[in-house]
């Protein structure tokens, strides 16, 4: 047998003790975690803990895995959604099919999960334009999919929102361009798939009441196209509005998540036209800044919600003190004297629910809804008791960081 591991490879270090030379359905279940929010898979997939991190592991044809485990790496270094690989196991005794190593995706979940929720009635719109948003930003990177679907997506929340990050490559393919035809073909698989998933749902007594399954379905097409368009589509304005125009455009790609490269503006005497190369390499702007004035690795949506909290504590600071305070004094005592005290304040037996940056805005908005309800500012610490109190308790406790769910290392 070997074994390929992308660095660091001491990472997977621990796993070389595990029974490769076994059939990955024939492991003693006691070497196995049961993850609540892992989906359906047409391949046998076990997930294992060691050194306090759990990994995917699934068995699959030598060249799918190899295929599978270039791509993944590549979709990595460059900041696509996608699940991290940390390698593979070939030339397995019998013929046996190789294995490919995943990293477990913190506080991912299935879309089965997703609806399987008290509160999933609104899932389905929401899934959908999350699915849309992960497809057309592997299109600008030249990535043909071939297999998307609610069962290859896993999905994590972002500042109230999803993200979507890809969990199954085998089948995708990397161009330098995707033509129209191969963008269509891959949305049309993607609409047949969602509505055998949806029907599925359905069928499971899991989809809600008055969801067409069909129907949504059908929006995808459309759906992607509306997003493809906004991406992609070059602007027509008068010279005088050049500058607010230009910035409008900019910051409705911020919005939808989307990084802005090279900008081309081309006058004439008829006007100015404007053509933006959209970017889709993660992490955007908002997280990276947030991570070089605190050290924080976040989500996007989380990282700008918490950025603006942070802009006006420094404010604060500065009205207090009477003068200028430094960006990265500012983001230092944001740190220590608003964000790590919620943090550290989350009850015991509520530790794991979400992760703490969603739990930190979560509690801005609630300061907020409470502020509002009272006419006045309630103050981060009260509003975080009543979040703990009233809120928090109601996540369900399986959406939880592999920390809750790993076990002694074996």
């Amino acid at each position: 047998m070997r074994y390929l591991f992308r660095p660091p490879a001491t990472d997977g270090a621990g796993l070389l003790t595990l029974p490769w030379h076994v059939p990955l359905e024939e492991w003693d279940p006691e070497l196995l975690l049961e993850v609540p929010q892992r989906g359906i898979s047409r391949h046998v997939v076990r997930f294992v803990a060691q050194d306090g991190h759990v990994y995917a592991l699934k068995e699959i044809a030598e060249t799918l895995a190899r295929h599978e485990y270039a791509l993944l790496g590549e979709f990595e270094e460059e900041g696509l959604p996608s699940v991290s690989v940390l390698g593979i196991c070939v030339d397995r005794p019998h013929g046996q099919d190789a294995i490919l190593v995943t990293r477990y995706l913190e506080y991912s979940m299935s879309y089965r999960y997703l609806f399987s929720r008290p509160h999933g009635e609104q899932s389905a719109e929401q899934l959908l334009d999350t699915l849309v948003v992960l497809l057309v930003r592997l299109h600008l990177a030249g990535v043909f999919w071939g297999d998307c679907s609610l069962s290859n997506t896993l999905f994590r929340l972002d500042a109230g929102t999803f993200a979507a990050y890809l969990v199954d490559a085998e089948t995708a393919e990397r161009h330098p361009r995707l033509s129209d035809g191969q963008r269509r073909y891959d949305v049309d698989l993607a609409r047949e798939r969602v509505g055998a998933e949806l029907l599925d749902l359905q069928f499971g007594g899991l989809l809600p009441s008055g969801v067409d399954p069909i129907e949504v379905a059908d929006s995808l097409p459309p759906r992607y196209e509306a997003l493809w368009e906004e991406v992609n589509r070059e602007e027509v304005f008068s010279p005088d509005e050049q500058r607010y125009r230009m910035t409008d455009r900019l910051q409705r790609l911020n919005d939808l998540g989307f990084d802005v490269g090279e900008v081309e503006l081309v006058t004439s005497p008829e006007g100015a036209r404007l053509r933006v190369e959209t970017r889709v390499a993660e992490p955007g702007e908002n997280r990276r800044e947030l991570f070089r004035l605190t050290g924080l690795e976040v989500q996007e949506r989380q990282a700008r919600r918490l950025l603006n909290d942070l802009r006006a504590f420094r404010v604060q600071l500065e009205q207090k003190s009477g003068r200028p305070v430094p960006e990265t004094v500012a983001g230092y005592r944001w740190l220590e004297e608003a964000y790590q005290p919620v943090v550290d304040a989350i009850p015991p037996d509520l530790v794991g629910r979400l992760a703490p940056a969603e739990v930190f805005h979560e509690v801005l908005e609630h300061r907020w809804f409470l502020s509002e309800k009272a006419g006045r500012d309630v103050g981060t610490t009260a509003a975080a008791r009543a979040y703990f109190d009233t809120v928090l308790p109601r996540t369900p406790k399986e959406v939880t960081t592999p920390s809750a769910i790993v076990g002694p290392s074996r």
